[in-house]
């Protein structure tokens, strides 16, 4: 928070080197896979059966598409798709699958016919948005996937509160569970979420 906080902001909004491989002021400091991704893969296609061969997979705000890549080793002539408002994000997706993602905002219209997907997962993106942004974003969402997911950053108390301000770089939407619940039944997003928490 004492660190030029804003200026910080500015240059992680950018969603350029800086936020992704840069300082770690301006965000992750340097982005790399070591992994991690593999479990949370596993228990998505468990989670929502889908089908070993030829599952189709959306992951809106993809970043340099790291879930997406293990979800396209795991399931057989899987046609996964990545999206994200990061160029240098898209330019870093493993080469495999690097053709399968495109620059794409979350809350632009999706170049996708309705329940195009067996799933759709936006995991860290959608509390970047403002609240009309969020309204866009979760159509598109509920429209193109016939299953869907979406984790965002959320807060209990003053403390989280304080927590996700002093971390939080790109938050637009800093909402209660409540809120968020709100928000979803207002804009008629019927899949699933969870919620990230800056604890003590």
């Amino acid at each position: 928070m004492n660190d030029d906080k804003v200026a910080c902001m500015k240059v992680a909004r950018e969603y350029g080197f800086d936020y992704w491989d840069g300082d770690r002021r301006f965000g992750y400091g340097g982005y790399r896979y070591d992994g991690r991704w593999k479990p949370v893969a596993e228990r998505i296609i468990e989670e929502y059966a889908l089908p070993q061969r030829g599952a189709r997979i959306l992951d809106m705000g993809c970043g340099k598409a790291h879930l997406l890549y293990e979800l396209d080793k795991l399931l057989e002539d899987a046609e996964v798709v990545g999206c994200d408002v990061s160029e240098h994000a898209l330019e870093e997706v493993p080469v495999e699958i690097r053709s399968k993602c495109f620059l794409q905002r979350a809350q632009d219209p999706y170049p996708f016919v309705d329940d195009a997907f067996d799933l759709v997962i936006s995991v860290g993106t959608l509390h970047n948005l403002t609240l009309p942004e969020l309204s866009s974003a979760l159509g598109e969402i509920e429209r193109v996937g016939k299953q869907k997911f979406v984790l965002v950053e959320s807060y209990r108390d003053e403390a989280e509160l304080f927590n996700l301000q002093c971390w939080a770089l790109t938050c637009e939407s800093f909402l209660r569970p409540e809120e968020w619940r709100f928000a979803f039944d207002t804009f008629g997003y019927t899949g699933d979420y969870e919620f990230i928490y800056f604890e003590d």
